[in-house]
């Protein structure tokens, strides 16, 4: 029984397990760029959370929670945006059939080969 490359149905582990798990990768590099900033202001809230986790030490729990609000609501528009799990969906949909294609996991097939053998 062959699976077809290109069959849109997702198992129970693919919905809650494997999409979720691209959308927390993809929300924290799209956050991350945010807080290291695009302009000016980011920048400078982005210096502002390294200085204070940096003065803090140990108390950066405590000291950093405006910083950290900031990052988290950040998170939380993520994965609480149905277009974006949408495009987290179809990318793993790509990845999963290019899989079944050549058998080859995205992670090997980005691999670079040896220049020499």
């Amino acid at each position: 029984m062959a699976l077809d490359p290109a069959e849109q149905h997702l198992r129970h582990v693919e919905k809650d397990v494997l999409i979720p798990k691209i959308m927390r990768e993809k929300a924290r590099e799209r956050c991350s760029e945010q807080v290291q900033g695009r302009d000016s202001i980011q920048t400078q809230l982005k210096e502002d959370f390294t200085k204070c986790c940096k003065d803090s030490g140990i108390l950066m729990v405590v000291k950093c929670r405006k910083e950290n609000s900031a990052l988290k609501e950040c998170l939380t528009a993520h994965y609480n945006d149905p277009a974006f799990y949408e495009e987290c969906k179809m990318e793993y949909l790509k990845e999963r059939e290019e899989f079944r294609k050549t058998g080859i996991p995205t992670k090997k097939r980005l691999q670079k080969l040896p220049t020499s053998m």
